[in-house]
């Protein structure tokens, strides 16, 4: 990694190797320092790094991908996304990138890189591979060629893993109902967690969006939730509000009268045990995905419904709002989505019964009698059709 240093006087400093003097050999070496902040060297780091590439490639490069990726890679990408998306990325980085360490840049080939797609499809799913993994890849072996270091991106040339459809795991209305009979409301704690599932599958939010929600983004009198931010997690100590994931996300959804009677009653039991502006905490804090998960858990298993990840209840009020009927653009609203190719592409399948209720519902709906003779003048057949007139009764 970047050798960022502290000084005595509480700045930062680095010292970064520029490659060699083409004429003399000589390693050539800049530092830098009177940094305020360790992020702010590292960006000048990235910066300078980038700014003293020619782009030219050097087939005669021999940096590693390690290197490349400690060095280069993760203090630019660091500086280009969120910090819970850079976060949430490092995992990735971490576990995967390793299959590359020991093999110079120039190395890695098409045909490398297939055979390492092929094992890694062995062990994940077709959707994690090309969307997560591979996607990182191609990233840093962009930025690799950008800096001449690779002469292609072999991630583009042999294309990504074949996605599979898979299916999407929700609740529907009864399934629902059951998992919150099993919640005691006169328990201070299950009724915090029957908050978490209920507001989830009844506004179809995302965690994010839920566990940053305040007091203040509710409006009783108008029946209303602002959603204009999200919650990065790392621990009770370390958490942060941060935009939401795109610009259509900030929205405002409309309450039913059910959730804004169950927020109100919760307000007043929660400010009882802590005083908190967060709406889904039961001790001050956020809550993190760890215990909504545990709580989907424990009571779809008491209620014997199948087990859905914590996404799942966002579909699920998708699914509950289509079977309803609803206009598909007031559900791209609700959700946050930036197009309506999204809502009916990720949720448009859910609820398959829903093709006979339509078909139901069109039955006996047209009410015709035909003419009892032709009204058409000078008619003739079809000529490959035998021609035979009836009475009508």
């Amino acid at each position: 990694m970047i050798k960022v240093k502290k000084k005595a006087n509480g700045t930062y400093e680095f010292r970064v190797s520029l490659g060699s003097d083409p004429f003399t050999g000589k390693r050539i070496q800049k530092r830098m320092s009177g940094f305020k902040t360790k992020a702010e060297a590292e960006a000048a780091y990235a910066k300078l790094v980038l700014d003293n590439s020619e782009g030219a490639y050097d087939p005669n490069s021999s940096m590693t991908f390690e290197k490349f990726t400690k060095e280069l890679f993760v203090p630019w990408y660091k500086n280009q996304v969120k910090e819970s998306t850079f976060q949430n990325s490092s995992y990735a980085i971490d576990k995967h990138f390793t299959y590359f360490y020991n093999m110079s840049l120039s190395n890695i080939t098409p045909l490398i890189l297939q055979q390492w797609q092929l094992k890694m499809t062995q062990k994940y799913s077709s959707q994690y591979v090309p969307r997560g993994i591979q996607g990182l890849l191609s990233l840093a072996f962009d930025r690799a060629t950008v800096l001449g270091l690779m002469k292609e991106n072999p991630s583009k040339v042999i294309g990504n893993v074949k996605k599979v459809k898979t299916e999407i795991d929700f609740w529907t209305k009864e399934e629902f109902e059951a998992v919150i009979s099993k919640i005691y409301l006169g328990d201070y704690f299950q009724q915090f967690q029957f908050m978490i599932i209920w507001l989830l599958f009844m506004t179809g939010m995302r965690i994010g969006e839920a566990t940053a929600l305040q007091w203040g983004d509710v409006d009783f009198e108008k029946g209303t939730l602002d959603i204009s931010k999200t919650l990065y997690y790392k621990n009770a100590a370390d958490y942060s509000f941060t935009e939401p994931k795109t610009k259509v996300s900030i929205r405002v959804i409309a309450l039913d009268s059910d959730t804004l009677h169950l927020l109100q009653e919760w307000k007043e039991i929660q400010q009882e045990q802590c005083k908190t502006n967060f709406i889904l905490s039961y001790n001050g804090i956020p809550t993190q995905k760890h215990t909504v998960t545990h709580s989907i858990r424990r009571f779809s298993k008491a209620a014997n419904v199948h087990r859905i990840k914590i996404h799942g209840l966002r579909h699920s009020h998708a699914s509950l709002l289509i079977s309803m009927g609803e206009n598909p653009l007031v559900i791209k609203d609700r959700l946050g989505h930036e197009d309506i190719q999204t809502t009916l592409g990720t949720n448009g399948h859910l609820y398959p019964n829903s093709n006979f209720q339509v078909a139901n519902r069109l039955s006996n709906i047209i009410q015709f009698k035909t003419s009892e003779d032709t009204q058409i003048e000078h008619y003739s057949s079809n000529q490959f059709v035998r021609t035979t007139f009836r009475s009508v009764p």
